[in-house]
């Protein structure tokens, strides 16, 4: 009987597997959808405790999301697309002075040999793309544009996710309740503690490390723009972007907004002061604030975890792997936890012999 159940386990494995290998293409919308419903669910379960029902809760909260982020969308994209474009007229000037300059010296330092790096090849191919557009908008839309049934597909997606999310948040408690009762009786309250191990893991990760993402792109972005660096919004944003790897978005920042800020200012010493203060205050603030105050001292995804379930992810499904990566690996570093615990009370660990 107990090799029967564990070959149902392994088929219901299984088939998911195969569910999500041949259906990728289509499961995107529906799993951005779920991410939201995830996300929005305990402001939904604190709206209901003030007295609101869960379908006017939801309608709250998704009217609130929606003005945000469109108004995000009007600040941003055009702020964005200026400094895109800043950023593609820059790039010959910055192979020239890596070519000129700073491989030069880099020779010098480590008696490498003349020419070991072109960059003749790159620069012409960026001048001659230059001369003949310097819209990036218009590229993107030229892009976007030139399959018909791309552009429809795309256009579904993006009114299937708000509607798909919205049941999905409206009935989320009930759908629970469901997949509750429909687990094996003897085994309810060991998985429900699994469940609730996983929820931690990736709660602390999505909840927290995605407010600590923004937060630090805010301050990046805030700090920069008032130092008067071009690129500001852009290097801010991608700083807070990279920090979901702790001090990868502190390194990443720092090495650009300087780069930029030798362009812009000829390495006048107080803009570069003022960039490196940055970016200090901002790892501080991230260290003693945001993560206590946003993560906690719940237990995440290791760094080096999410970086392997992300490119693993993309290499196998896409962008649908993507978004499957990291509750993946929630569930995966729960599992191996509790493997390890067994492990060391098994007899094997211990090296004791078994009772007769």
């Amino acid at each position: 009987m107990a090799d029967s159940r564990r070959w149902v386990w392994w088929g219901v494995a299984l088939g998911a597997c195969l569910f999500v290998y041949f259906l990728h293409p289509i499961l995107t919308p529906f799993l951005i959808a779920i991410v939201l419903a995830y996300m929005f669910d305990p402001v939904v379960d604190r709206l209901e405790r003030f007295g609101f029902s869960r379908t006017w809760g939801v309608i709250t909260v998704f009217a609130l999301f929606i003005v945000i982020l469109m108004t995000l969308l009007l600040v941003l994209v055009p702020m964005l697309a200026k400094q895109l474009l800043k950023l593609y007229e820059l790039a010959p000037q910055i192979l020239d002075w890596l070519q000129h300059s700073a491989m030069p010296w880099v020779q010098a330092k480590l008696g490498l040999s003349d020419g070991f790096w072109k960059f003749d090849k790159i620069k012409a191919a960026i001048t001659e793309h230059m001369g003949q557009t310097t819209d990036i908008v218009g590229v993107v839309l030229s892009q976007a544009t030139a399959s018909s049934l791309a552009l429809i597909g795309f256009l579904a997606n993006l009114v299937l996710i708000p509607v798909v999310a919205f049941y999905l948040l409206r009935d989320w408690d009930i759908m629970m309740a469901k997949i509750r009762s429909l687990l094996p009786r003897e085994r309810e309250e060991q998985i429900v503690s699994l469940a609730k191990e996983c929820h931690d893991v990736l709660g602390a990760f999505v909840r927290g490390q995605l407010l600590v993402m923004l937060a630090l792109g805010v301050i990046y972005s805030a700090g920069l723009m008032l130092l008067g660096l071009e690129l500001g919004l852009l290097i801010g944003l991608m700083a807070g972007l990279a920090a979901i790897v702790p001090y990868m978005g502190f390194i990443i920042g720092i090495g650009a907004a300087l780069t930029a800020g030798l362009f812009q200012f000829g390495g006048d010493l107080y803009p570069m002061i003022g960039i490196v203060a940055v970016f200090m205050v901002g790892q501080a603030l991230e260290g003693m604030v945001l993560t206590p105050l946003l993560v906690g001292d719940r237990i995440g995804l290791h760094p080096v975890a999410v970086i392997f379930a992300i490119l693993a992810g993309g290499e196998l499904f896409g962008f649908t792997g993507v978004l499957l990566a990291l509750p993946v690996a929630a569930v995966i570093m729960v599992l191996v936890r509790h493997v390890h615990d067994l492990y060391k009370d098994s007899q094997v660990y211990k090296g004791e012999e078994p009772e007769l």
